[in-house]
């Protein structure tokens, strides 16, 4: 390992006045955010590159994290090959117990020294199922993590902007398909993007405030992003406008929460929100399930859609909306990836879905 695993004791400090005392490493750097738990046994390289966990310190409830360490940096098109962003997004990561070293075909440094690089803390040493268990009775909520000389006040993100941090800085056109889909990057995994190019598209990805009444293109996706949906009201209004034209959309995650709030739909907060790789959803009027990957902490209001708008898939364990669509114009979307990664590729027929519309 190029660095020594810090064997400092460090506090994560909920809001509420609980404190969780573990070990360091990573980075050793004060950081706040939302803290929330994810319930995936594999996929933390591509889970902590994931834009839309921007803002949140990030609980890993499987036992041991960081055993196959960290793959390869290679890139395919100018984006990353093993990565769902060029950085790790979250603010801080906890864990029970991380690997110190790793074994992997593929891995080329540990989970610690990753961290160090990013300048990003992790906690490990804490119970997580106790600190899981109470994220799941009251919510999840604000928490810290201080070094002595390093004071900080707790952090919203639900108030902040998020995505302007990881939209595209500028317009980009990706591969050289029949079809054209400008990609609306909100804080778009690569996965989304490599799902597009694998059925014969080019992909304009533009920032998520971006102008693009000029582009020549045949749909539109609203991609996966972080923080609250209400926050992002002129990205709303570009929507209204898109639906006004009639333009096809695909809506991901934080898309399809966009796409429902400018239909006139309202989005709410969960309790605890849908992180993890096993999340089950049921295909309306149907017997259709599927085992989704998922990561978010809102949800669609599925009494609020309006005429002409129906829910298209619902969570089976606590029944919230999974997606939505038109009745009889070409828009819809879903709360979940169907571009997985990770996570199961039961639903990557959504993309066929969407180009069959275009």
């Amino acid at each position: 390992m190029k660095k020594i695993i810090q064997k400092s004791k460090v506090q994560l400090k909920l809001k509420n006045g609980q404190a969780f005392e573990g070990h360091l490493f990573g980075y050793p750097k004060s950081v706040a955010g939302e803290v929330v738990f994810n319930t995936g046994m594999v996929g933390y390289p591509e889970t902590l590159t994931d834009p839309s966990y921007n803002g949140q310190i990030l609980v890993m409830t499987y036992p041991l994290v960081g055993n196959y360490g960290i793959p390869s940096f290679e890139k395919v098109n100018g984006i990353p090959k093993n990565f769902e962003s060029d950085k790790i997004q979250i603010r801080a990561l906890i864990v029970s117990e991380h690997s110190a070293s790793f074994s992997h075909w593929n891995g080329i440094q540990s989970l610690s020294d990753w961290l160090y690089d990013h300048k990003i803390p992790g906690v490990y040493g804490i119970d997580t199922r106790h600190l899981t268990k109470i994220l799941r009775e009251h919510g999840t909520m604000l928490g810290k993590i201080e070094f002595a000389n390093d004071k900080i006040e707790y952090f919203n993100p639900d108030i902040e902007n998020l995505i302007a941090k990881v939209t595209a800085p500028k317009i980009e056109s990706i591969g050289n398909g029949k079809k054209r889909i400008v990609l609306v990057d909100c804080g778009c995994k690569k996965s989304i993007i490599s799902s597009l190019l694998k059925r014969n598209t080019t992909v304009i990805r533009v920032p998520y405030d971006y102008n693009f009444e000029n582009e020549d293109y045949d749909g539109v996706l609203l991609s996966n992003g972080p923080g609250n949906p209400v926050v992002y009201k002129n990205l709303v209004e570009s929507t209204k406008q898109l639906i006004k034209k009639q333009v096809p959309i695909l809506g991901i995650c934080m898309g399809h929460q966009i796409l429902s709030l400018a239909a006139g739909a309202k989005t709410y907060k969960l309790k605890y929100g849908h992180r993890s790789q096993n999340q089950p959803v049921k295909k309306v009027d149907s017997n259709k399930c599927y085992v989704t990957s998922q990561n978010h902490s809102f949800a669609v209001d599925t009494k609020s859609l309006p005429r002409g708008w129906q829910p298209w898939f619902e969570n089976l364990n606590d029944y919230s909306n999974e997606g939505v669509q038109h009745e009889k114009l070409p828009f819809r979307s879903v709360q979940f990836h169907p571009e997985a990664a990770p996570g199961p590729i039961d639903t990557s027929f959504i993309f066929d879905e969407f180009l069959k519309d275009i």
